[in-house]
């Protein structure tokens, strides 16, 4: 064989001096190549120690073998100051995180580290590896209990499954972080479980942000955080899930409790896995995702399952590209959701928050059999009639209403104040609109509606449904508006 015929990584390869375990081949970025003395190379998924002279270890997971003495890993961490020559250990077992008790109130990063600046975790904690096979198919359960949210419009269109998958889909600035956070705080005052909360490709702002409100409001104490943050390399964003759902899994299977995971953003867990992708060397496929986005997908959702005893509840954010929908990350994802909530861009620019879209969000549960014959036809009639408003908007934008036929106008009349109903103030945005935050139960969320269909809210202004929680208080608005129009002064004619 002549020199030029000489494979490039048999070339490098003698370069440098192999030592007893491994030796850092190549860096290039976040994915490092590793050769070993021998032919006993780590399996895939396995784990790497590169060992430096710096105080914190850097982790990296192997994820294919190029030839008989080399492997390709993804970094945990960011390599910078890593060189060519560095000696790596070969661990032979998958990363593992620490679990149980000692981790609640905790923040941790991919690894199970911690970064909240507090005490470190006891030596004796348990760990598990994030790489586990979800339940037999004959130990999962399916619950058709209702998830109250205390959230007006979820609860009537889109009720949810304690032990179900729920995701909200929506583009940038429509409010799904908002919602997440007001999730987090209604399911922590009805909820006897553990929270675990996975912010993956969050802003440190935001991150900063969940930890104090958290600590205020006193509900730290049965939660964990994880996360894999935008400024980290792709290898930490796309394995932070698995850490969150190792974490929900331990509290499941051990200790037998219900598990709440919450994850911002879905979608940054499909980007990390396409830029490791393209990291690693594979041609990519539909959009420029990576060839195995339905693979990686299928692997964290089909996780996400109840067994007999205790359930794990996800309720998930999706960033939505360009406000499309038919984005193979966004389609891919929804196929595995018990309940769509989509946000729409429309909803958020005439100021209805939340910005949910109550004709294109769907929910499994929404059947006569599960949530009962009244909230079936309660949420149908509501439905019907905010379909016909939006098939009319143009028409009326034409024409204007007084076209329209006496029933269309009754119609329009209540779908606009059906459509201001489902407005709700946060209790997590009080501070910034100067608004309290609402509760709403369901009886008083399909009491409203029904009302309002019926007619009883007519001749009341719309502005006095617009940001309120049950139709009482609307009616309490309506009659405080009435008092103050009657009780204004009534300037005369000019003689």
């Amino acid at each position: 064989m002549t020199q030029a015929e000489v494979p490039a990584a048999d070339t490098e390869r003698d370069q440098i001096k192999i030592a007893a375990g491994g030796t850092v081949l190549a860096v290039r970025g976040a994915v490092v190549d590793i050769v070993f003395a021998d032919a006993d190379l780590p399996h895939l998924n396995t784990a790497l120690v590169v060992q430096w002279n710096l105080p914190t270890p850097l982790i990296l997971e192997v994820h294919s073998h190029l030839n008989p003495t080399t492997v390709r890993a993804v970094a945990f961490q960011t390599t910078a100051g890593l060189s060519r020559g560095v000696a790596v250990k070969a661990l032979r077992e998958a990363v593992t995180v620490p679990v149980g008790d000692a981790v609640l109130g905790r923040l941790l990063d991919v690894v199970g580290d911690v970064k909240d600046k507090g005490a470190p975790l006891p030596d004796d904690v348990p760990r598990r590896s994030i790489h586990a096979a979800p339940p037999a198919l004959q130990e999962q359960t399916r619950s058709t209990e209702v998830f109250e949210t205390g959230i007006k419009v979820i609860d009537l269109l889109t009720p949810m499954a304690q032990g179900g998958k729920a995701a909200m889909f929506g583009g940038a600035g429509v409010g799904k972080t908002v919602l997440v956070m007001e999730l987090i705080r209604a399911m922590v005052e009805k909820y006897a479980g553990i929270s675990v909360f996975a912010g993956v490709g969050e802003r440190s702002r935001e991150g900063h942000e969940l930890l104090t409100e958290m600590q205020a409001s006193g509900v730290l104490e049965r939660s964990v955080l994880v996360y894999g943050q935008m400024n980290e390399p792709p290898g930490a964003r796309w394995r932070a899930p698995l850490t969150a759902l190792t974490i929900s899994e331990y509290f499941r299977d051990t200790k037998h409790k219900n598990v709440l995971l919450l994850m911002d953003n879905v979608f940054r867990f499909v980007q990390a896995g396409a830029e490791v992708s393209s990291l690693l060397g594979r041609l990519p496929s539909r959009v420029g995702y990576q060839p195995t986005l339905a693979t990686e997908v299928a692997g964290l959702q089909e996780r996400i399952a109840s067994v007999a005893g205790s359930a794990v509840t996800a309720i998930q954010a999706v960033y939505v590209p360009a406000d499309d929908f038919t984005d193979p990350a966004v389609t891919t994802i929804s196929s595995h959701m018990d309940c769509v909530i989509v946000l729409s861009r429309a909803q958020a620019a005439e100021g209805f928050y939340p910005a949910i879209d109550p004709l294109a969000s769907s929910s499994m549960l929404l059947d006569p059999l599960v949530v009962g014959e009244d909230h079936y036809k309660t949420a149908e009639a509501v439905r019907q009639a905010l379909a016909r408003f939006r098939e009319l908007t143009d028409i009326i934008s034409l024409l204007g209403v007084e076209e329209l036929g006496a029933a269309d106008r009754v119609i329009v009349k209540r779908a606009r104040r059906l459509q201001r109903f489902l407005t709700q103030p946060f209790m997590v945005t009080e501070a910034f609109t100067g608004t309290p935050g609402q509760s709403v139960s369901l009886a008083d969320t399909l009491a409203g509606c029904r009302g309002i269909l019926d007619g009883q809210a007519d001749d009341w202004a719309e502005s006095s449904l617009y940001m309120v929680g049950t139709l009482e208080d609307a009616r309490k608005k309506e009659a405080v508006a009435q008092v103050i129009d009657t009780s204004a002064p009534v300037q005369e004619d000019a003689a």
